[in-house]
């Protein structure tokens, strides 16, 4: 856990000398898609040009390489890999709203969903936004609503069922995936599905931005002083829902998924919990020797419990 902050206050240190960094592009093959034909709705300045960089530190023995400064959100399609289950996962990477680690908790994942069947849609939302204020360096009210985030996943979900043919899809078997911020945007686009945050635009803004599942790995900001996040307004409609987290993040805490699954069990979601002693913040799906390395297992089996995926 203590080299994964270092990492991120490294790659922040030096956000005001990469302005002539590379742009992140996907392998070779793969093509960012713009999520929005012009200006993003509720665009606000950046503190630069969007660059990539890469950490000199390692996390479970590899680098990590943080997208900032997003104010042209994209999608990467990545299609499956053998059998096509039809099932599609939008991938959410974390990095506190400040930036993305785009390969650690994004590309990694599409290649282990894409080897079990599963197309996976990675998304490149705006950062920094709320809940992170880069004016101040802070988050002033660390529970808000990440509106240009949210407003990114929402536009993402649509186009992902607008186009679910052409990439062989099954619109009823779409979900979402995401870590630590990316975890709470799971939680917001999960239950704000029928809140409008931006005036439609196409016949793809037409089709729901509701998922037909959810995975939370370490999500952050859902609890307040007072208790569960009200922004994260959980009713029955809210997906079937797999969470896991350690006992041991001293970032978001492990309470960050106590609460949410008590809201979805309070609400008769279904909802399947894991937690473990040891592991930290950003485990991520890199091998360890600790037991909550083998946590994509239990989402492999969870996916053909609940139906979105078939052997």
């Amino acid at each position: 856990m203590k080299s994964w902050i270092m990492i991120v206050c490294l790659l922040l240190a030096g956000a005001g000398t990469q302005v002539n960094a590379a742009v992140w592009q996907p392998a070779a093959g793969h093509a960012q898609i713009p999520l929005w034909p012009g200006t993003p709705p509720d665009a606000k300045p950046m503190p630069g040009p969007e660059y990539a960089q890469t950490s000199k530190s390692l996390l479970a023995g590899k680098p990590v390489i943080a997208v900032s400064n997003v104010s042209r959100p994209t999608m990467t399609v990545y299609a499956p890999k053998g059998k096509n289950t039809g099932a599609a996962v939008v991938v959410f990477p974390g990095g506190g709203f400040q930036m993305l680690a785009i390969d650690f908790e994004g590309t990694e994942v599409c290649d282990w969903l894409t080897s079990r069947g599963i197309t996976c849609v990675l998304l490149k939302y705006r950062v920094p936004s709320e809940p992170y204020n880069w004016h101040c360096d802070c988050r002033p009210h660390n529970n808000e609503t990440s509106v240009q985030a949210l407003e990114d996943a929402q536009r993402a979900m649509k186009l992902a069922r607008f186009h679910a043919a052409a990439w062989g899809i099954d619109p009823h078997k779409l979900g979402v995936l995401g870590f630590s911020a990316g975890g709470y945007l799971v939680a917001e686009v999960s239950t704000n599905f029928k809140r409008r945050l931006y005036a439609p635009i196409d016949d793809a803004d037409k089709e729901s931005s509701r998922p037909d599942f959810a995975i939370a790995v370490y999500p952050g900001h859902l609890t307040t002083p007072h208790g569960f996040n009200p922004n994260v307004p959980v009713t029955h409609d809210t997906p079937p829902t797999f969470l896991v987290q350690a006992e041991d993040d001293h970032v978001d805490g492990v309470e960050q998924a106590l609460v949410y699954y008590a809201a979805l069990k309070n609400a008769d979601v279904p909802v399947e919990m894991h937690l473990y002693a040891q592991g930290g913040h950003a485990f991520g799906l890199r091998p360890t020797q600790l037991p909550i390395t083998e946590w994509p297992k239990l989402v492999d089996t969870w996916l053909r419990t609940i139906g979105m995926v078939r052997d």
